[in-house]
């Protein structure tokens, strides 16, 4: 395990349950040398292989495509175990270049560590809870490692499913759901004798079990009406406008069944149906264009407005909160800007605002806490303590007051409407 890759892991697992407080893993892995390559779906870009890693136990390396293999970010990028991948458009000599690749993958997984391959190939522009048809590189390589070490090693293909209310929202939910493995060696005579006809009959089997894994709206257009009926229920794991007692897992399942119920049936061409997704877009729109929220609205509906709680909150929270603004707000501001001016697909945004976030708050904070410090003349130890511990803490009271307080004051102007 390479040093990068480790302190990354290390510092993922804090950064991640900052982002996503509410976060499974289902059927965890339980060992380091998996000897496994993990097909995942694609729905955040480079969300994806920080949330599914991070928190698991195996040693992974990443397979990714080589346009980002830049020469300044190439000692980075072998440092965080990443290998390149490459495809007819990168200009190269595609083969050539894999067969090197899958050399070094074969020596990855006959040492015991593990492949992850983001089977889908690219992400939506914008965050759909679907799978996209799924290539056959994963497997591929697999057989041929296998090959490479004359079969006497045993490799193993696991789906995994990334599931988010929103990657890109701050305090929102993460759900990584693992198959069950499947041992390619048991295949070995099949795939001797026709080696095209065993690949494709694995990755539509692999194809099925990350389905399985993830929320999958089969029909794209159907995608919104999903949404905005878990909006309505409040039962699924729409980011917002969810009742949050109800625990994440039973959130999930009702997501993945509100979809196979949809793709169960001809939803288009069900006028009832049909007349409820339109119900529900201009209900929607109607909230949009007299700017009042679902959630706000629905407190005040339901007389479940908590006021002198919230109120309370604030008052109890305040101090935390200004000395939170004083460490992190002016790195918060400066990253979200940057983010959103450089980043024109907003699927990127969450991953980059959270890494990036994290560090210039960390860099913007030392010289603060050394001069606090001096000027106190402190133990170095507390020093450290108070950077490590409360800067974190506080800049997390700053954002929790602020949503505290929007919330409030959005159900405070719903209550004077008529």
């Amino acid at each position: 395990m390479r040093l990068l890759y480790f302190v990354m892991r290390f510092v993922l697992k804090f950064t991640l349950w900052v982002y996503y407080p509410r976060f499974i893993i289902i059927n965890r892995p339980k060992k380091r040398l998996a000897r496994t390559i993990y097909m995942s779906n694609h729905a955040a870009s480079f969300m994806d292989p920080l949330a599914v890693v991070a928190r698991q136990a195996p040693i992974i390396f990443f397979m990714t495509r080589s346009d980002i293999f830049k020469p300044l970010l190439k000692p980075i990028l072998w440092a965080s175990h990443m290998l390149p991948i490459y495809r007819k458009h990168d200009g190269e000599d595609t083969k050539k270049k894999n067969e090197e690749v899958f050399e070094k993958c074969a020596k990855i997984l006959k040492g015991g560590r593990s492949l992850i391959v983001f089977a889908e190939g690219f992400t939506d522009n914008i965050f759909i809870r679907r799978l996209k048809p799924v290539k056959k590189g994963a497997i591929r390589i697999g057989f041929l490692s296998l090959e490479k070490t004359n079969w006497k090693k045993k490799i193993y293909l696991q789906a995994i499913g990334a599931n988010y209310s929103d990657p890109n929202k701050l305090g929102s939910d993460c759900l990584v759901s693992n198959g069950e493995s499947i041992c390619l060696n048991d295949y070995r005579n099949e795939y001797e004798k026709d080696a095209n006809k065993v690949i494709l009959g694995l990755t539509l089997r692999m194809e099925q079990e990350m389905r399985n894994q993830i929320t999958d709206v089969r029909n794209e257009k159907m995608a919104s009406f999903h949404e905005n009926v878990m909006r309505i229920t409040r039962k699924g794991m729409n980011a917002v406008d969810t009742d949050l007692r109800i625990p994440l897992l039973e959130r999930w399942e009702y997501s993945k069944n509100l979809a196979n119920w949809f793709n169960s049936r001809d939803v288009e061409n069900s006028e009832e149906l049909m007349a409820l997704k339109k119900r529900l877009e201009n209900y929607f729109s109607l909230q949009k264009k007299e700017n009042v929220e679902e959630t706000p609205m629905y407190n005040v509906i339901s007389n479940n407005k908590k006021i002198w709680r919230n109120y309370l909150q604030l008052i109890i929270i305040f101090p935390f909160m200004v000395l939170g603004i004083l460490h992190s707000y002016l790195p918060y501001k400066f990253i979200k800007s940057y983010v959103e001016k450089s980043f024109k697909r907003k699927v990127f945004w969450g991953s980059v605002k959270m890494l990036l976030g994290f560090a210039a708050i960390g860099l913007f904070n030392i010289p603060l806490t050394i001069l606090m410090v001096k000027l106190f003349d402190l133990p170095t130890s507390v020093g450290v303590l108070y950077f490590l511990a409360v800067i974190p803490i506080v800049s997390l009271f700053a954002y929790k007051w602020f949503e505290v307080y929007n919330i409030s004051k959005k159900m405070r102007d719903i209550s004077r409407r008529d």
